[in-house]
């Protein structure tokens, strides 16, 4: 039996993943190819590990029960969305009370608009209640993440420094404060 590996969940603050508009191709030959997006500081992204506050939950379905949850963390919103797909996902959002910490591991899902805009969400793997020491340590290793990225494409040695610079003409300096403003956000 072959060994399955899943691809690493990369921490990414919640404004980076909103400014993300770098959407690679699939692989039109494989229908599960998955779905990769790049984002403004070089991460190559499928799946993402988000930890964040609950803010507001709201069951959206029509037919059956599907969940939209927007979680925050200090720089912005993700939006979460589950349903019958994801089975345990949906019950933790369903029984998670306003304001507690959730973790969150999943794919990033990704919508363009008519007019060309493109929002992001992720669509859950795996979500559990956690407590703030552990928010405050995915706060700290996602800034020592992003500065790492951002590191990288300064020295230019990231793999994805070519499609960041053709795609975004964003200063990359706004995700270093973005990185230091979470971390004092949690002193």
């Amino acid at each position: 039996m072959a060994a399955f590996a899943r691809e690493v969940a990369y921490r990414i603050f919640a404004q980076e993943l909103r400014d993300t508009t770098l959407v690679l191709e699939r692989d039109i030959e494989d229908a599960y190819a998955p779905q990769y997006v790049v984002t403004p500081t070089g991460a190559k992204v499928n799946r993402i590990f988000i930890v964040g506050t609950l803010t507001e939950k709201e069951d959206i379905g029509t037919d059956a029960e599907y969940w939209r949850a927007r979680i925050s963390d200090p720089t912005g919103t993700f939006f979460v969305y589950a349903g019958q797909y994801q089975p345990d996902a949906a019950r933790v959002i369903a029984d998670a009370s306003v304001p507690e910490f959730l973790a969150v591991v999943g794919k990033v899902g990704v919508y363009t608009t008519e007019d060309g805009n493109v929002m992001t969400s992720i669509r859950p793997e795996a979500i559990s209640v956690v407590d703030a020491v552990t928010r405050d340590r995915w706060v700290v290793e996602t800034a020592r993440q992003t500065l790492d990225r951002i590191r990288k494409l300064e020295d230019r040695s990231s793999q994805n420094i070519e499609m960041v610079q053709e795609h975004y003409s964003l200063d990359i300096e706004q995700y270093r404060q973005v990185a230091i403003s979470a971390l004092e956000s949690i002193q």
